[in-house]
């Protein structure tokens, strides 16, 4: 049965196409981001492992001791350096990924097919996701943490009547780092995810309307390197300052976004980590 073009998607990184090839398979626990709705069981999750080889399983481990894993897929095909394929074992998707060689390093395209009849129960992800993640990890891992980056114990969601204007808004205004796909519609419900830190800022659609006389209630606060420089970019961006840079043990200001809900920023310590 001839499988239906799904997704695509590509990222070229800085490493030729054998290195590209064993950090997608071998370091996949580290370029994999662990944010609350990246793994089928985040609760329970301890690492994500890729056996070599075809018929090697892509793994979601919850138990190291006992091997206790959901199998997200089966390999089919293996040519380190070249070539990845799997058959999604959570649904009827085959994920395809290239290796190509070009002058700044390596392409790597994916491709999702879906059987006539198939179901996409979000072995596609892959597609969607690869390229930002994957892309990261290239560019910093000879400097980075050989280690699993772990999220704090606490996310914040902020709901938008457009979630998707607000997203690209909250990016070019204040520099907001997002992780994995953005909404790409203000129609359709979604997940956003931004990280802040070892925090995730989650964008979420607003579920009924807006009130004028509903009082602020709830602020984020986001520490910054550069204050001074976070509150020029913010004004040239259309955000409206409710407090200008105030000194109170802490250097910070506060803003109002497109759709007036309030941001505050404070001047991070040297020793804070990003």
């Amino acid at each position: 049965m001839t499988a239906n073009p799904l997704m695509s998607s590509e990222v070229e990184v800085p490493v030729d196409p054998h290195t590209a090839f064993t950090v997608f398979t071998d370091e996949i626990d580290l370029w994999w981001v662990r944010g609350p709705i990246n793994f089928y069981d985040s609760s329970r999750v301890v690492a994500k492992r890729c056996e070599p080889g075809v018929g090697g399983r892509l793994l979601e481990v919850y138990d190291e001791a006992t091997g206790e894993a959901l199998e997200l897929g089966r390999i089919t095909v293996w040519e380190p350096g070249e070539r990845l394929a799997w058959h999604s074992s959570v649904d009827d998707v085959e994920i395809d990924v290239r290796f190509e060689p070009t002058a700044g390093g390596t392409r790597v395209a994916l491709a999702a097919r879906l059987p006539a009849g198939g179901e996409d129960r979000g072995g596609s992800s892959w597609v969607a996701v690869t390229p930002d993640w994957f892309g990261r990890w290239c560019a910093e891992r000879d400097t980075a943490p050989r280690a699993p980056r772990e999220l704090d114990r606490l996310a914040v969601a902020v709901h938008y009547a457009k979630p998707a204007t607000a997203v690209r808004w909250l990016q070019a205004t204040f520099g907001l780092d997002s992780y994995g796909p953005m909404p790409t519609s203000d129609e359709v419900d979604g997940w956003a995810e931004f990280r802040v830190g070892n925090c995730s800022l989650i964008v979420l659609k607003l579920d009924g309307d807006l009130r004028d006389d509903v009082p602020v209630t709830h602020v984020p606060w986001i520490f910054v390197d550069d204050l001074d420089a976070h509150l020029a970019r913010a004004e040239a961006g259309g955000a409206t300052i409710v407090e200008p840079i105030h000194q109170h043990g802490y250097r910070a200001y506060t803003a109002a976004d497109l759709e007036g809900h309030h941001w505050t920023f404070a001047q991070a310590r040297p020793t804070m980590l990003g």
